[in-house]
């Protein structure tokens, strides 16, 4: 892909953090005594915040100290799973380490918080490989809203058309169909290939190496 500017999903495209996600979920669900949503509930909503696809996931209506108590339960358990269960996919450090020798600007844009983000990209050993790094605590509107891509442009005044959006969650496509830049579907994360091709995403690829070989 011959863009100056890549802006990464984290988890399902940088890091394979699925049963991590799933297992941190189901916990904290059960811990509260609410009704456990499945693996593949779970899979469906990766991509975009808790703060919102936990209120989706619930059975009924959560009070409001209910709410934050799920929340509060699921970091505390991801944060036990991660070191064992997270992990980089194989062959991303190389394609990275490559796209900086390319002098491509590099950045994160994610649905997790910063700073857990930038725990996760240190733990990974790839943190140092991106200009910036960008928690859902940085935009003011969620994925699927462009914000967060629109922001990136802005701040560090980057052309739309050398800029592309890479993910494995149709929210991550449709963020960048409404920013009006260009899209790479990756189906190595959580949406499978057949929802990520009726985006209609830019380019969508099934290998890490195709990201600087295609």
């Amino acid at each position: 892909m011959n863009y100056k500017n890549i802006i990464f999903d984290f988890d399902g495209t940088l890091a394979d953090s699925k049963q991590c996600s799933v297992l941190a979920t189901q916990n904290a669900f059960k811990a509260l005594r609410l009704h456990i949503p499945s693996a593949n509930t779970i899979e469906h909503y990766m991509g975009i915040p808790i703060e919102t696809s936990f209120k989706k996931m619930a059975d009924r209506e959560l009070l409001k100290d209910e709410y934050k108590l799920l929340l509060q339960t699921f970091r505390e358990q991801y944060k036990q799973l991660e070191s064992d269960l997270l992990t980089v996919f194989k062959n991303i450090p190389e394609v990275l380490h490559k796209m900086v020798l390319e002098e491509k600007l590099l950045f994160v844009l994610s649905s997790k918080k910063t700073d857990v983000l930038k725990r996760n990209l240190q733990s990974l050993n790839i943190d140092t490989y991106f200009h910036d790094i960008i928690g859902s605590d940085k935009v003011s509107h969620y994925k699927p809203h462009p914000d967060g891509i629109l922001n990136i442009v802005e701040q560090y005044h980057l052309k739309k058309e050398e800029t592309v959006m890479v993910g494995d969650a149709i929210y991550d496509l449709q963020m960048a169909k409404a920013a009006a830049i260009s899209s790479c579907g990756v189906t190595w994360g959580s949406h499978k290939r057949e929802q990520l091709t009726e985006e209609k995403p830019d380019h969508l690829i099934d290998e890490v190496m195709q990201l600087v070989y295609s």
